[in-house]
């Protein structure tokens, strides 16, 4: 927001006024509370919600005659982000609408400063029309440079010739390939690219004929762009570079990693570099800290699941494990645990490979390989350091198996990780591991089965569910929906959900999220289906017994778990996935009819 003069700022509190946003006497109060705690009016206005971004934005453009636009749904065409870099309009926090007579059209948040418009215009070398808009909506626009990649990057960057330019050649300086090179210009907008759409994972994949870049959003692998093969040698020694690995091994895999800074944020990636038959694939892992909650409610727990977890974090001794495949979120989860306990009090120990979240109060030992320092070496040397809680990245082989249990049943409570289909699985795999019944059924007090599924977007469609869809509900989950109108609050709460619909109904609402630029088939972020339950007595007869994944379900469920299968259709009856990403991610469960 430009800065007011006293005038101004007295003009945009009378517009408040008169236009209704605020009442006279409420903002009287309102200015004696901001000044009582030191805070700006409007800012304090924003911030306890009684006026918005905007609708201070659209006054004081009114306040200091200048031309407003809200900016924050609208779309600009590609063609016209290119009037205005992206670098320049981040600085000056301005973007381009148009052509006007001559004229660049741009929306600025700081549109009523003289100064700064004439500085803008000095940089472009052109005559501006200014408009007003909210910092939210400059930042919409902003992100809109990078919802999509120029197609045509290779061409714009002559990669041709700067594949040949840069390739390493027999015994050249690897520094050939400069920081500011085509090829690092192409490598920095790919990051960039993922790092602002949120994605997990940069694919680098060379062809026969070409080189494809894929990303993972959500979950869902998707192609972004291609590159000449030419290029190859050029983008990968880029890569070796950056990570620190041999540019000249191309016949072992090699892993690295290194750090960028996108939007203010510090992203680690970690790179994996294989070798296959078109040449060499690199995957890159980006890890942004700030863009992941560590709270069980916001990753998806709530109801007996939550309650359960809660139970068993305060024991002192015993062992709380998660499943699922790679990329499930089983390694968030524990840190989500740990979060919870974290305490002065108790010494907390971590030994993980790689370690994806430093945590402060927290001792983490990164496990290598290559010096000696496995999950099983780690862990003895963890039990001499007088932990009271151990995590134990993941459980890989029947020696680290034998070591975490063992450490459970000395006084200390053990967080792990194995890979699994479903909760129930946890225990037939212990024992193949070579641990003994009796020990599992001592040791093991939670279990966890989780995978992940897209949310749908904000103010997503309502639909009522079609014949076969009804007949899916209550397949799957009618004996856990209330009978009767009575039971809905009790049933609901018990469930961690609002307000279940009946078991009775003939239909159901669903909800299905608005396909955008933004958020591709309507979905924005992830969150997570679980199952959890404590090994009981009567569980612990059976795995005594050595029994089977689905006889242990069984049990489980009959003593009320709620499957992963379940817990997405309640999520879905709750407005926050649809039943296609449920099926999507949860079809192949255990046990399921």
């Amino acid at each position: 927001m430009s800065i007011l003069s006293l005038t101004s700022e007295q003009q945009v509190e009378e517009i408040l006024v008169s236009s209704g946003l605020i009442d006279d006497q409420k903002l009287k109060q309102l200015s004696q509370e901001a000044k009582t705690q030191k805070t700006p009016l409007f800012s304090y206005l924003i911030k306890n919600g009684y006026i918005t971004d905007e609708d201070l934005t659209k006054v004081t453009a009114k306040a200091t005659h200048v031309p407003y636009v809200n900016l924050s749904v609208a779309k600009i065409g590609h063609d016209v982000l290119k009037l205005l870099p992206q670098d320049i309009a981040e600085r000056y926090m301005a973007v381009p609408l148009g052509e006007m007579q001559h004229k660049l059209v741009v929306a600025m948040l700081d549109a009523g400063n003289v100064q700064a418009v004439d500085f803008l215009s000095n940089k472009v070398a052109r005559p501006l029309k200014v408009y007003a808009a909210s910092e939210s909506g400059i930042r919409q626009i902003l992100k809109q440079y990078s919802s999509r990649l120029d197609t045509s990057i290779s061409g714009a960057l002559n990669l041709e010739a700067a594949a040949a330019a840069d390739a390493p050649k027999v015994g050249a300086d690897i520094k050939t390939i400069v920081q500011d090179s085509p090829i690092s210009k192409a490598l920095t907008a790919v990051l960039d690219f993922a790092a602002r759409n949120r994605a997990s994972d940069v694919h680098v994949e060379p062809t026969e004929t070409d080189l494809k870049i894929r990303v993972r959003i959500d979950g869902i692998l998707r192609e972004i762009m291609r590159m000449p093969k030419s290029s190859e040698p050029a983008l990968v020694s880029r890569i070796k570079i950056l990570s620190n690995l041999k540019i000249d091994e191309h016949r072992i895999p090699q892993d690295g990693q290194f750090t960028i800074k996108v939007d203010e944020k510090v992203i680690d990636l970690r790179i994996a570099i294989a070798p296959i038959v078109w040449g060499e694939q690199v995957v890159i892992r980006l890890l942004d800290k700030t863009g992941t909650s560590l709270k069980l409610e916001d990753m998806g727990y709530g109801g007996r699941p939550l309650r359960l977890i809660r139970e068993a974090i305060k024991l002192s001794t015993g062992m709380i494990l998660t499943s699922g495949p790679t990329g499930s979120g089983k390694s968030t989860s524990l840190y989500a645990l740990i979060q919870e306990i974290k305490d002065d009090s108790i010494n907390i120990v971590t030994l993980e490979d790689p370690v994806e979240y430093k945590m402060s109060g927290i001792n983490q030992i990164q496990v290598n390989q290559e010096v000696g320092l496995t999950f099983a070496s780690g862990l003895r040397s963890i039990l001499r350091q007088d932990p009271d809680v151990i995590m134990v990245g993941e459980i890989r082989d029947a020696e680290t198996a034998q070591l975490a249990v063992q450490s459970a049943l000395t006084g200390h409570l053990v967080f792990s990780t194995l890979h699994t289909n479903s909760a129930a699985g946890i225990l037939p795999r212990l024992l193949d591991m070579g641990v003994e019944p009796f020990l599992i059924a001592s040791t093991v007090k939670t279990v966890i089965g989780q995978r992940l599924v897209r949310r749908v977007n904000a103010n997503p469609d309502k639909y009522e569910s079609s014949a076969p869809e009804t007949q899916a509900i209550k397949d799957s989950i009618g004996s856990l929906l209330p009978p009767s109108a009575d039971k809905v609050a009790a049933v609901s709460a018990d469930l961690g959900f609002k307000n279940l619909p009946l078991s009775t109904q003939n239909a159901y609402t669903l909800y299905k999220g608005k396909d955008t630029v933004d958020t591709p088939g309507g979905y924005k972020g992830r969150m997570g289906l679980y199952e959890v339950f404590s090994v009981t007595e009567q569980i612990q007869e059976l795995i005594m017994k050595r029994s089977a994944t689905s006889e242990i379900e069984r049990m489980a469920k009959a003593q009320g778990m709620v499957s992963m299968r379940q817990d997405g259709f309640l999520k879905a009856l709750d407005g926050k996935t649809t039943l296609q990403e449920v099926n999507r991610v949860a079809a192949a469960e255990l046990g399921e009819e």
